[in-house]
C-alpha cells in the first residue's frame, strides 16, 4: 500500500496589481513540485480572483496566503488585517466565482480578529498524486519452477472398492 505525503507551504505578500501574476507563477511551481499539475488552473485562478479583489477594496495591502495538501484535498487559504473589508458585501461577486469553481470554500474570523478566506479542490480519480512507495513483498511464483511430467514409480498397489475395508469403517 502507498501513502500520500502531506505538504504546507506559507507566503505573505503585500498586494498589487504586478504581484498578482506573481504569486499565482509561485503557487503554480509549488503545486508543480507536488506533482499536483491538474490544480493549478483551478487554484491560481481562485488565487487571482482573490488578490485583485483584496487589491481593489482592502487598505491594508497585506495578506498571508497558505496551501496545504494531504493526499486528497488542497486546501488554499487567503487571511488579511483589514478590518474595512468586508467579504459579504466587497467581495460577493468574487466569492461567488470561488464557490462555483472549487469543491468546498469559506469565510471566517481568526483569533487576532483576521479574516481567512478558504476554499479546496479534491484531487480527482486517477490523478496523479504524490505516493510514497513501500518495499515490495516477495513473489510466490518467483521462487517455483514448474514441474517437468515425469514417470514415477508405483509405491503401492491401488486400492480397490470392493474389498470391504471402508464399508465396515461406516
Amino acid at each position: 500500500m502507498k501513502t500520500a505525503v502531506p505538504c504546507y507551504y506559507h507566503l505573505d505578500v503585500e498586494v498589487s496589481p504586478e504581484r498578482v501574476v506573481q504569486v499565482s507563477r509561485i503557487l503554480a511551481a509549488h503545486l508543480r513540485y507536488w506533482d499536483l499539475e491538474n490544480l493549478v488552473a483551478p487554484v491560481c485562478l481562485g488565487a487571482e480572483l482573490l488578490l485583485r479583489a483584496i487589491d481593489e477594496h482592502a487598505t491594508d495591502k497585506h495578506t498571508s496566503i497558505e496551501m496545504w495538501w494531504n493526499g486528497q484535498h488542497l486546501i488554499t487559504a487567503f487571511g488579511d488585517d483589514d478590518p474595512d473589508l468586508r467579504p459579504d458585501q466587497d467581495l460577493r461577486s468574487c466569492l461567488a466565482d470561488i464557490a462555483a469553481m472549487s469543491d468546498g470554500w469559506g469565510c471566517c474570523a481568526s483569533d487576532t480578529g483576521s479574516k481567512i478566506i478558504w476554499f479546496s479542490q479534491r484531487a480527482r480519480s486517477g490523478e496523479r498524486v504524490p505516493l510514497v512507495p513501500l518495499a515490495p513483498d516477495p513473489a510466490l511464483r518467483t521462487g517455483l519452477r514448474v514441474p517437468r511430467a515425469q514417470r514415477t514409480a508405483v509405491l503401492a498397489a491401488p486400492a480397490l472398492a470392493g474389498d470391504g475395508v471402508l464399508e465396515g469403517s461406516r
